[in-house]
């Protein structure tokens, strides 16, 4: 089942020593137009400090397609601060063009109820709405995490009646022990904003998985994110997969390196049948 190449983007955290500017040739070179941007980068700013308009322009001139920010975190417990970085976050989508803000669940062990998350959703989202800017929220699959199910994410979401959609991760997805539950018991797929996609070979046990062990796609990926794609596809899932390897390895890939890693990661997604 092949996938139309439009449909892919690529996460700058696969990128962490290049420029934005070297990032955006690198992912316009493989012929391919949708980029994540974060701000847990170096500069610790989405831009790395850039004007907005620079940042636009510089899109613009490659072809690309800003699809969103990373992340407002903890999205889930509301406070002033958490306000305040929420516009600032969503003033810098808005200047920039990127079209939707993710947004993670606080994930230190601490329990935050489902009734409180649903408040910060009702909370966020005429903010969301001021500056025109959709809201993907991303549950984390660690035990720590406060919100771990897709399938009570898109519940809160229709509780709150916001027009949040979710971030479905393959890494999180395999790290839930709850994940497969979602699915049988109905993911609505035309609910799912964004899927991102890494790979994991670490043969450590799956409670011991951290952000650490996540590279690009691979034959033998534990989190079979290949087969999580073309179940995707059967269910009918039309939207964009975006690749968000995390490992520290990347900050000595060369642009050659990540070049290389995504053509492998495409040729694998694009040739891979459906069998668990």
């Amino acid at each position: 089942m092949a996938i139309d190449p439009s449909r892919f983007c690529i996460n700058r955290k696969i990128a962490p020593a290049l420029s934005i500017d070297a990032f955006f040739q690198l992912v316009s070179r493989l012929g391919l137009h949708k980029v994540e941007l974060r701000n847990d980068m170096k500069s610790s700013s989405v831009t790395d400090n850039l004007p907005h308009q620079q940042v636009r322009k510089l899109a613009e001139e490659h072809g690309l397609e800003i699809v969103t920010i990373n992340a407002l975190y903890p999205f889930n417990r509301i406070d002033n601060e958490l306000l305040d970085r929420a516009e600032n976050l969503l003033q810098t989508a808005q200047g920039i063009g990127a079209g939707a803000l993710v947004m993670c669940p606080l994930n230190d062990g601490t329990k935050i109820s489902a009734e409180e998350t649903q408040k910060a959703l009702s909370t966020l989202a005429p903010l969301f709405a001021r500056y025109g800017v959709r809201g993907l929220v991303e549950p984390l699959g660690f035990p720590i995490s406060s919100l771990r199910s897709a399938g009570l994410a898109q519940r809160l979401i229709a509780q709150a009646e916001v027009p949040f959609k979710i971030l479905l991760d393959s890494f999180h997805h395999h790290l839930y022990e709850g994940a497969e539950q979602d699915f049988t018991q109905g993911i609505d797929v035309s609910q799912i904003g964004l899927v991102h996609l890494s790979g994991v070979v670490d043969t450590r046990p799956v409670k011991e998985l951290t952000d650490d062990q996540r590279l690009m796609l691979h034959p033998e990926d534990r989190l079979n994110s290949a087969w999580q794609v073309q179940r995707l596809e059967k269910m009918g899932y039309r939207g964009d997969y975006a690749f968000e390897p995390f490992s520290p390895a990347m900050e000595n890939w060369q642009a050659a390196d990540i070049e290389r890693e995504i053509r492998q990661s495409l040729a694998l997604l694009q040739g891979s049948p459906l069998a668990s």
